[in-house]
């Protein structure tokens, strides 16, 4: 479980392909911190630390996660957004994440917003999720509020703090973000689809 607030960025320093599943070496500032077998949210995926290395540690990453998320589209020296899972007695400052990416989205349009920075986020609404008006989303594993909802497309708005210690500085228009929806929105909408089929 995680909250959506960012510890650290990453650097991925190795990729290695075997069969469908990718090995991730990634180096950041807490990685001596880290054992193996604990789980750190890499763009907002929840992997499991596998080994560790002199500069730093290394993750698995197998073709349903590559196949939901942007992971598969990393190249060494990529950034990438972290955060350990949380503590039972940590605050829930953002909101509940779970590491579960449920699509990529693409940024169609990033504008200035007098110090800020909106990033605006088109995805495909027939997988069946959505967004609305000041509810949470997590991109690339950053907990967000949702501004300007609509059916397959939202925008969210990125604070100067946000921007510097997150990938969100190097989110280009065209590039494919982990959208992961709001997990209390999703049990809502898969209850009221049951309810309706009655």
């Amino acid at each position: 479980m995680f909250s959506g607030i960012v510890e650290a960025t990453g650097k991925i320093t190795g990729i290695k392909r075997y069969q469908q599943n990718i090995d991730f070496t990634v180096s950041c500032p807490f990685g001596a911190e880290l054992t193996i077998d604990q789980s750190v949210a890499h763009n907002g995926v929840c992997l499991t630390v596998v080994r560790q290395t002199p500069e730093g540690y290394v993750v698995t990453a197998m073709q349903e996660t590559l196949n939901r998320s942007n992971l598969g589209l990393l190249n060494i020296g990529d950034e990438v957004n972290l955060e350990r899972s949380m503590k039972p007695d940590s605050l829930l400052d953002g909101h509940i994440v779970q590491g579960h990416v449920d699509q990529t989205g693409t940024c169609t349009k990033i504008e200035d917003a007098d110090g800020s920075t909106y990033y605006t986020i088109e995805y495909d609404p027939s997988q069946g999720n959505i967004t609305v008006e000041k509810g949470s989303v997590a991109v690339n594993g950053v907990s967000l509020t949702v501004c300007n909802s609509e059916n397959g497309k939202f925008r969210v708005a990125i604070i100067p703090y946000t921007y510097e210690l997150t990938n969100f500085h190097n989110i280009k228009v065209g590039d494919k973000v982990n959208l992961e929806f709001d997990i209390i929105g999703k049990y809502i909408q898969k209850i009221a689809a049951a309810y309706l089929k009655k």
